[in-house]
């Protein structure tokens, strides 16, 4: 299987998906990943700040220049996107993964004497 991106970081692969149902921003991003994971994955700011640079620069995600209603938002914050490469990006990440558990569970089985 090719894949349209290097293999992702754990880290990137949450923010993608955190992203894949609409904008966020950061501290959303954040918390969505904690809740989704049931806790079990928690971005701290500096880690979480770092990887949206790196997925913006690699054009995996945007910022999005678009604002909510102002009454509704606080005006320092920044949205992000999932771009179309992205999502690809993830969605390749996904079945990469599936496919690495499938062979971990395969070679983790009890063989018969």
């Amino acid at each position: 299987m090719t894949l349209p991106h290097p293999p992702l970081t754990a880290a990137e692969f949450q923010v993608l998906v955190a992203l894949a149902d609409g904008d966020k921003h950061g501290y959303a991003i954040g918390k969505e990943v904690v809740q989704r994971t049931d806790g079990q994955v928690q971005l701290r700011a500096a880690t979480l700040y770092t990887v949206i640079k790196r997925l913006l620069e690699s054009g995996l995600i945007d910022e999005n220049v678009g604002r909510p209603d102002p009454s509704l938002d606080d005006e320092r914050r920044r949205y992000y996107r999932l771009t179309v490469r992205g999502r690809k990006a993830a969605e390749a990440e996904a079945g990469r993964l599936e496919q690495t558990a499938r062979q971990a569970r395969a070679k983790l089985r009890p063989r018969k004497a």
